[in-house]
């Protein structure tokens, strides 16, 4: 049988286990990510400035709440399209990935999941639109790997609410028109949609970021804002419902890094290809050849790790130490790719002109956020042993 030249970014062949639809969705993404994205997230990276110009773009193309019914403007794409869709983003940067996954999963799933049917018809067409933009309010000041012992605190005032508290590390933050806000009860932990034009509201954005940059960071102050009972989430209680769309989120965080590290190695790649030393290229040198097919082994991995997840997620079957492990393993994966790929690149893989150094910035947020490594591991860790160590 004659020898076929390999796609040295999808050994495996991983894209010929895709359906016909799915590979139409990674096709329209990736030229989205390569027409529209990479000529300018350079300089939005040095500039610290988010491409809000790209939303309506991205909107056209589906990309918000994408998984959602189509009876309320979403595109009711399955898992696996999902995931290429997050693949393909972060290939461009984390930071509009991170974007579309707060919007897709953290704001527009919990309103589907657990909001009224009310609630879904107003805010979800829009939010699909990229009209309303959301951001998801969970994480506190004071630490973000216990959200049980959150102080955010929401109270009854006749048929209103009054919150008052803390978020932090909120993406989008300055960019929302609503805020999905986690607060405690009587009744126990709840949802709320807050308006940010809301009194007693204020969003204030994190500066001095070397990670993200590409990206809104913000904190997020509640002085006795006052929402009607109807914006409150009627369908969920407890941690189960932002843990739940922490699920989802993270989900699509176990494609998007597999972008990143394809953007770094096909760089890399071709530059020590190019890249005459001791009067040969380096890619001709064993050091250099061996770091490249590590490279290509661990994405390989990766992609089936997270295929076979996307595909027990269509099936109804995915369970959450199947995302911690597929989250642990391909953001790890990712980053010690892009900072292997910064050391080849030698000299040039310091600036923005190369991508390595923007995605191993930007991948020391993606490893921590959604569950740091170490939370990731110790649930798998819980899953095998029986025994909670946490």
């Amino acid at each position: 049988m004659p020898a076929v030249a390999l796609n040295p970014v999808d050994l495996y062949d991983v894209r010929s286990l895709l359906s016909e639809e799915e590979r139409m969705v990674q096709d329209a993404v990736a030229r989205f990510t390569d027409e529209r994205v990479l000529p300018i997230i350079g300089d939005c990276f040095d500039q610290a400035r988010f491409p809000t110009e790209l939303i309506p773009e991205m909107a056209e193309l589906g990309l918000l709440g994408s998984s959602l019914p189509t009876e309320y403007g979403c595109a009711g794409m399955n898992a696996v399209s999902y995931g290429l869709v997050c693949q393909e983003l972060e290939r461009g940067d984390s930071g509009l990935r991170s974007f579309a996954s707060v919007q897709s999963s953290l704001c527009m799933y919990p309103i589907y999941a657990y909001g009224s049917e009310d609630q879904r018809r107003e805010w979800l067409p829009q939010m699909a639109q990229g009209k309303v933009i959301g951001c998801f309010g969970l994480t506190e000041p004071h630490g973000g790997s216990d959200p049980a012992n959150m102080k955010t605190h929401a109270k009854r005032d006749g048929s209103d609410w009054i919150i008052n508290g803390a978020k932090m590390w909120i993406t989008n933050g300055n960019l929302a028109h609503i805020a999905i806000v986690w607060a405690q009860t009587d009744e126990g932990i709840q949802g709320f949609i807050v308006p940010t034009n809301s009194k007693g509201f204020a969003a204030q954005e994190v500066h001095k970021k070397m990670s993200l940059r590409a990206s809104v960071t913000s904190g997020l102050f509640f002085d006795n804002v006052r929402v009607p009972d109807a914006n409150r989430l009627p369908n969920v209680k407890g941690l189960k419902g932002p843990l739940g769309c922490l699920t989802q989120a993270r989900y699509g965080i176990t494609w998007g890094p597999i972008g990143a590290a394809i953007a770094c190695f096909a760089e890399t790649t071709e530059y020590a290809k190019q890249r005459v030393l001791f009067e040969r290229p380096i890619a001709a040198t064993q050091a250099v050849q061996i770091k490249l097919a590590d490279m290509a082994r661990r994405i390989t991995l990766a992609q089936l790790l997270s295929l076979q997840l996307g595909r027990l997620k269509d099936a109804g079957k995915m369970q959450p130490t199947q995302v911690s492990l597929a989250k642990w393993n391909n953001c790890r994966m990712a980053i010690d790719i892009a900072r292997e790929c910064r050391d080849i690149l030698g000299g040039a893989g310091i600036t923005t002109e190369h991508s390595p150094i923007r995605h191993a910035l930007n991948l020391e947020s993606v490893i921590t956020y959604e569950g740091t490594e170490t939370v990731h591991q110790l649930v798998v860790g819980r899953e095998v042993t029986g025994i909670n160590a946490f």
